[in-house]
């Protein structure tokens, strides 16, 4: 006769096999795209040609009155105006329509300097400065640089359902800027993550 012991742990042997391992936890949508924006999206912002958008731009050496006086004209005029347009279709601007046209779920890029100006952008955001908005200051981080995802909100310019995805522009181990996009989370929540390149 086998003994007590040596049964029981045989049961227990064939019920692990039937039942299977513990299912882990389901991936949140914020967890997923947190950890897309740290493998994937951080990329982009080592790209040669927005890190030298971005310290040309550092360069002009912007007062905040000037930035604040810019904002207020972006906010009030209609349509897209020169410099909205110049933003759209430099060498940056163009760039970054390429990497918003390679994914379904970014409905828009854009990418601000080190007080949160819009250097160059895909689509004309809400306004022109974002230096007063989590998106810049927690992935800017006073020169620390992090990724940051912000809530899901319903954005305005581009009439969806957006987690804003920041991932800091760096150079010499300091963030010198910010690169933003707008995450439509319906799509990128469809798309399985070992389909995500």
């Amino acid at each position: 006769m086998m003994n007590k012991s040596f049964c029981l742990c045989l049961l227990a042997f064939f019920a692990a096999l039937i039942i299977g391992p513990p299912l882990s936890r389901a991936e949140t949508p914020v967890e997923k795209v947190t950890h897309y924006a740290n493998t994937r999206l951080i990329q982009f912002a080592a790209d040669t040609v927005i890190v030298d958008a971005v310290k040309a731009e550092n360069s002009k050496g912007k007062t905040l009155d000037q930035i604040r006086k810019a904002d207020e004209k972006w906010m009030t005029t209609a349509g897209l105006d020169d410099v909205m347009k110049g933003m759209m279709t430099s060498p940056v601007g163009k760039h970054l329509l390429e990497i918003r046209d390679m994914y379904p779920f970014l409905r828009e890029i854009f990418l601000v300097d080190n007080q949160g100006a819009n250097i160059a952008m895909s689509e004309k955001t809400s306004d022109y400065w974002q230096g007063d908005e989590a998106k810049f200051q927690k992935s800017f981080d006073k020169g620390v640089g992090t990724v940051f995802v912000d809530d899901v909100r319903f954005d305005r310019s581009t009439k969806a359902f957006l987690a804003h995805v920041s991932v800091p522009v760096i150079e010499s181990d300091r963030a010198i800027g910010v690169l933003v996009f707008g995450v439509d989370m319906d799509k990128f929540w469809l798309i399985p993550a070992d389909q995500l390149k």
